[in-house]
C-alpha cells in the first residue's frame, strides 16, 4: 500500500497491514522508544458452540503477538466460549464445559509457556465458579509469575445485562489495580463501562492511568428522530465509540477496549467488533474492524507521559477533588469538608 494524500496533498504514510494465517494484522507505532508499552488487541469472534477452536485461535494470536513484539495481549470478553444465548437447557452445560477451572492446563501447558522479557502477560476474559457458589464472569491477567487463576490478577464483572443475569452473578471484587512497569491499569468487562460511579473510583480514588475494556458487545439497535432526520441501526455500536471516547475524555486516562467481532453461532446476535485506542484527550487513535477478524498492535505507547500532559492541561480530578471528598468508608463523595 503507497502513501496516500491528504485533501491539502500533504502526505500521510499508511503502514501496510500483513495477513498471517487467517488473521489480517495492522500494526502501528505511538513512538519510535521501544521501552514503552506494545499492545496487541484480538478484535476477533469466538465460535459457538466450539471451545477447541476458540483455543486453537487465540494461542495462535499470542503467537502471532509474540513474534511480533508485543508485551500485552489482550482477548474479548468469552473468547474461550462466545456469548450466551436463550436456551437455558442448551447453553448451561456448554458454559459449564467452559469455565476457567476446566482449562487450566490448557493455559499452563501452552499460553504460559510463550512469555518471556518482552511477551509478558495475557488478558483473557471466561467463566468461573465463585467461592459463594454461582457462576462469574471474569478477567484473567495471564503472566509468568502470578497465581493467574485462583490469586489476585482477576476482575469479576460487577455490571449484569440482564441474558447474563440468568447465568452469572455480579463480581466478589468490585476493582481491579495492577502496577506494571508501564503504569497503573484498572480493568472493566462490557456493559461495565457504561456506569460512572465505577470508572470515576478508578479514575479519581484510584489514580489509574488506563482502563483496560474487554466485551462482548453487539451492533444493532434502532433509535428514530424522524422529525431530525436523524435514525441509526446500530445504536449499540454506536454508543460503544461514544462512550469510550467520553470516558478517557473525562476521566483523562487510556482505554484500551477489546471487542469481539462477527455474528454468534447460535443466537445470530452480531458484534460490534471496533477494538481499538483512545488516548487520555479522549482522541481515538486507531480502531479496528467492525466486521472483520483482526490483530491490531500498537507500539511504544507513551501511558504515563501522556496522562500526564492531558493533567498539566487542566486536571480534572484535582478540580474535583477541591469541591468534593470521598466519604470514609463509603463508596460515594460529598461537598460537606471535614471541619465544616
Amino acid at each position: 500500500m503507497e502513501p496516500s494524500e491528504l485533501p491539502d496533498g500533504g502526505p500521510t504514510l499508511i503502514q501496510p497491514s500483513e495477513l498471517v494465517e487467517e488473521f489480517l494484522v495492522i500494526e502501528r507505532k505511538f513512538s519510535e522508544f521501544d521501552h514503552f508499552l506494545s499492545i496487541g488487541l484480538a478484535n476477533i469472534a469466538a465460535v459457538v458452540p466450539g471451545i477447541e477452536t476458540n483455543k486453537d485461535k487465540i494461542a495462535r494470536a499470542c503467537a502471532i503477538f509474540k513474534e511480533r513484539g508485543v508485551n500485552v495481549a489482550i482477548f474479548p470478553e468469552f473468547s474461550l466460549s462466545g456469548y450466551v444465548w436463550d436456551d437455558e437447557q442448551t447453553c448451561r452445560p456448554y458454559i459449564e464445559q467452559s469455565c476457567m477451572e476446566n482449562h487450566v492446563d490448557w493455559v499452563e501447558q501452552v499460553i504460559r509457556p510463550l512469555f518471556d522479557e518482552t511477551f509478558m502477560a495475557v488478558v483473557l476474559n471466561g467463566f468461573r465458579h465463585g467461592s459463594k457458589g454461582g457462576l462469574l464472569n471474569s478477567t484473567f491477567v495471564i503472566d509468568r509469575a502470578s497465581d493467574w487463576f485462583g490469586g489476585s490478577n482477576r476482575y469479576d464483572k460487577v455490571f449484569l445485562p440482564p441474558i447474563e443475569r440468568r447465568y452469572t452473578r455480579t463480581g466478589e471484587q468490585d476493582r481491579l489495580d495492577l502496577q506494571t512497569p508501564w503504569g497503573l491499569f484498572g480493568f472493566t468487562t462490557c456493559y461495565d463501562i457504561m456506569f460512572s460511579q465505577l470508572t470515576q473510583e478508578y479514575a479519581v480514588l484510584d489514580q489509574v492511568d488506563a482502563i483496560i475494556e474487554v466485551a462482548s458487545w453487539r451492533s444493532y439497535a434502532r433509535r428514530d428522530y424522524p422529525l431530525m432526520n436523524v435514525g441509526t441501526d446500530t445504536y449499540y455500536g454506536d454508543l460503544w465509540d461514544m462512550v469510550l471516547a467520553a470516558k478517557a475524555g473525562i476521566h483523562q486516562v487510556w482505554m484500551i477496549a477489546c471487542n469481539a467481532v462477527g455474528v454468534h453461532g447460535i443466537s445470530k446476535a452480531k458484534f460490534w467488533g471496533g477494538s481499538g485506542l483512545w488516548a487520555p484527550s479522549g482522541l481515538r487513535l486507531i480502531q479496528s474492524s467492525r466486521f472483520n477478524e483482526e490483530l491490531l498492535i500498537v507500539h511504544n505507547i507513551d501511558i504515563k507521559g501522556q496522562r500526564q500532559l492531558e493533567i498539566d492541561d487542566f486536571n480534572y480530578a484535582m478540580d474535583f477533588n477541591a469541591i468534593y471528598q470521598p466519604i470514609h468508608g463509603k463508596r460515594a463523595f460529598t461537598r460537606i469538608r471535614t471541619g465544616e
